[in-house]
């Protein structure tokens, strides 16, 4: 199978695209910043990627047929713009194939889906960065594909611990974001899919329901038989958040393209 290098391996995504790699059997060097890589067969190496000649450094040594990009900090221009630049141009210099995990937060959001060719259009910093990362990665290397995803759903998620939080009264779910949550394992199975495919660009990968985080939460609350009239909701807008409200991914074009399955959010928390 070759070699693929997964950066930003101890994310909880980074780690089961590291878990289907090597079971699918593929030699997996995985990236870690400050969190250590826990997935056997994984060999983890440190790497900062705001660091370029780090970067670059350890692409030329582990000289991988693949590059799969999942690193981000969430208020951090640097690692999620600067270090999805950096680790295009590492792997533009060895051949290696990229696949750029990209996100839905940097579209505003409207009443109708976007579609995958769609230009970014932020309206806030973190979104602003995702935009800035993929034309760095555009432009370093035409034939990457990037991948919009939305919210990433499955046990150890922030998403639904979030929902958690707000079924026990410690966290706040907005009735007026809407996204497309998508399943962490479908999403893992469809990039690695990418990875030997000749599709170049965005590709929109999310499920096909679109749900608010309060609805989300509703869900949550009866797979888990958890009473939900306790949950805390609110708007966006009564608390000043500025984030993009409706984002639905339309992931037509990846459904027609991928083997993978992507199944929606109801499914995915049916009792």
């Amino acid at each position: 199978m070759g070699t693929v290098l997964v950066v930003g391996a101890s994310g909880f995504l980074g780690a089961e695209v590291c878990r289907r790699a090597v079971a699918d059997g593929w030699r997996v060097v995985g990236t870690y910043h400050s969190a250590a890589v826990r997935v056997a067969g994984v060999e983890a190496r440190r790497l900062d990627v705001t660091d370029r000649t780090a970067v670059r450094a350890l692409v030329t040594g582990v000289l991988p047929d693949a590059v799969i990009g999942t690193p981000y900090r969430y208020a951090d221009w640097a690692v999620t713009a600067d270090g999805a630049a950096h680790v295009a141009y590492a792997a533009a210099e060895v051949g290696a194939r990229l696949v750029h995990l990209s996100s839905d937060a940097l579209h505003a959001g409207r009443d109708t889906p976007y579609l995958d060719d769609e230009p970014p259009s932020p309206v806030f910093p973190y979104g602003a960065a995702k935009a800035a990362a993929e034309t760095a990665v555009r432009a370093i290397d035409p034939a990457a594909v990037l991948v919009r995803t939305s919210l990433i759903l499955g046990e150890g998620s922030k998403q639904i611990q979030l929902c958690r939080d707000a079924l026990a009264g410690r966290a706040t779910l907005f009735t007026d974001e809407r996204r497309c949550p998508v399943d962490v394992t479908d999403l893992a199975a469809a990039v690695l899919e990418l990875v030997p495919s000749d599709h170049a660009g965005p590709l929109n990968v999310a499920g096909p329901d679109a749900v608010s985080r309060a609805e989300l939460g509703l869900l949550v609350a009866r797979r888990e038989g958890i009473d939900p009239a306790g949950m805390k909701t609110a708007t966006g807008a009564a608390h000043g958040v500025l984030r993009p409200t409706e984002v639905r991914l339309d992931s037509t074009r990846a459904a027609a393209l991928l083997r993978t399955r992507l199944r929606g959010v109801r499914e995915l928390l049916a009792r």
